[in-house]
């Protein structure tokens, strides 16, 4: 017995076996999809890999080669060639070719996998262990993959479209299919830091937005906080009653309230004026919306007026949950009010909903609806392309479906999503709910 020589489990000395190269089953799959794995002698998978790839190029190959050719020339016959449908082709040819790449990439690494597990002399499994391992391994992937491609029609391929046509000249004066859209780099985004007419507009309409997102976010959240914690104080009688008041602009549609408030600030015919101020100080009463300085005086208000219940029920669940022993333990140290709220309270309420409170605030940055609903934006400012009570979202709308300059509308929706990405991803790493994740 000692003699004998002993064989490893799963090793048979086999020199074919030995001689197996991963190198040329790597080769083999770049050449052609399932070739390495053929060569593997797995031969299930390696049809299959064929099947795929010849059913791909058959089915997509003049698609992405036209595809390619329209986003790269964008058409080169006017009245004939549409640059905007070959612009969504090249889009969408693209697409494919990622999905087509990813699948290229594994299938060269499945092969290269399986020939080295062959080399060292190890048996590969049957055809019923392989799959059913493999059906194991992927099923996660099964389950997530259709909604990852719809996901990449519905989102990705959108984002591109927005994304590329920021770097075409296409609006009015250049519309498919009687004019051919162009390429045009960077002009777009220069013309609105140098073009007058586009730089005028472009920083009073951001200035103004930042003021806006600022200023209307911290107030709702300042009121939503000062209500709950008059509303959880403990000498606070029928705390019930006044918590459903004060939720109650909450239940009406937003949309509803800014309309009913539109019509109650009207300059002629509102209420807020002719019953309330021309009665009690004479005159004409305030030019609410007329006079951009008073517009947005009322834009700031509305926004406290509708946005303030959420923000209400939010800080009232995070106030129940401070435990009274904190507050106790501060009161036998001698701890004011103030001192109170400020190194337990505010903390804590912090700490609970900042992820939420960077949410109000890109929210508003974008709060497209109040806007538009209340005055269309107006009144409208001499010398400008905007209303004086615009913010970007709103003058991409107008950009776009009313002067249909879309290429402008493009590359300011860009800087939009640029300049909302990064103010969030920095907000969120710098809050210790992030910070902390998963210490708690």
């Amino acid at each position: 017995m000692s003699g004998l020589k002993e064989i490893p489990e799963n090793k048979p000395d086999d020199d074919n076996t030995l001689s197996h190269s991963p190198k040329t089953a790597m080769i083999l799959s770049i050449i052609f999809a399932g070739l390495g794995q053929l060569y593997n002698k797995r031969y299930v998978k390696g049809i299959l890999f064929i099947i795929f790839e010849i059913a791909f190029i058959v089915c997509f190959g003049s698609f992405i080669s036209t595809g390619l050719w329209g986003i790269t020339t964008l058409g080169t016959i006017p009245g004939t060639d549409h640059s905007i449908f070959l612009l969504v082709y090249g889009i969408i040819s693209i697409i494919l070719i990622v999905f087509a790449i990813a699948f290229y990439v594994f299938n060269i690494f499945d092969a290269r996998k399986q020939a080295k597990v062959i080399a060292e002399g190890h048996q590969l499994p049957k055809m019923m262990e392989a799959f059913r391992s493999s059906y194991d391994k992927s099923f996660p992937y099964l389950l997530t993959g259709p909604g990852l491609i719809l996901l990449t029609f519905t989102v990705v391929f959108p984002l591109l479209f927005a994304v590329t046509l920021a770097f075409t000249n296409y609006d009015l004066y250049n519309s498919p299919p009687r004019h051919l859209v162009d390429w045009v780099g960077f002009d777009n985004f220069i013309n609105l830091f140098t073009v007058p007419l586009w730089k005028n507009t472009f920083f009073s309409v951001f200035s103004w937005t930042i003021v806006w997102t600022l200023v209307a976010t911290t107030c709702q959240i300042a009121l939503g906080l000062f209500l709950a914690l008059l509303a959880n104080d403990k000498r606070v009688k029928f705390k019930k009653l006044i918590r459903t008041i004060l939720i109650l602009p909450w239940a009406v549609p937003g949309f509803v309230s800014i309309l009913v408030f539109a019509a109650m600030f009207n300059d002629q015919f509102g209420t807020i004026n002719r019953n309330i101020l021309i009665p009690l100080f004479g005159g004409n009463g305030l030019p609410w919306l007329t006079d951009p300085l008073y517009t947005r005086i009322l834009l700031i208000m509305l926004q406290t007026w509708l946005a303030y219940p959420f923000l209400f029920a939010l800080f009232s669940g995070v106030l129940q949950s401070i435990s009274d022993e904190w507050y106790e333990a501060a009161e036998i140290d001698g701890a004011t009010r103030w001192q109170k709220f400020k190194n337990i309270t505010l903390p804590h309420v912090l700490f609970a909903t900042a992820p939420l409170l960077i949410i109000q605030y890109t929210g508003n940055f974008n709060n497209f609806n109040i806007i538009y609903l209340l005055n269309n934006g107006g009144p409208a400012v001499s010398g400008q392309s905007a209303g004086g009570t615009d913010i970007l979202i709103s003058w991409v709308y107008k950009l776009t479906f009313e002067m249909n300059n879309y290429s402008i509308a493009a590359a300011i929706s860009l800087i939009i999503g640029l300049f909302v990405s990064i103010f969030a991803i920095f907000q969120f790493r710098r809050t210790r709910s992030f910070r902390e994740e998963g210490q708690i």
